[in-house]
């Protein structure tokens, strides 16, 4: 019988971050957000959003998809 995970699996968090950052039009600041940033450098390491210092702080965005 497999054991279960007691360490929430990063693939199911992924989908609500992407969620998220689309909702709010593609880009929220890194200090505002409430995922972990393990699951930060997961989305970052898979291409599918960029981090972006402004000068003014840093913001997570979504990679355009062409």
């Amino acid at each position: 019988m497999p054991r279960k995970s007691t360490h929430p699996t990063p693939t199911d968090q992924s989908s609500l971050c992407l969620q998220y950052l689309r909702r709010c039009g593609g880009s929220a600041r890194l200090c505002s957000i409430n995922f972990s940033l393990s699951l930060i450098q997961t989305l970052v390491n898979q291409r599918k959003v960029k981090i972006n210092n402004t000068g003014a702080g840093f913001y997570v965005e979504l990679e355009e998809t062409k």
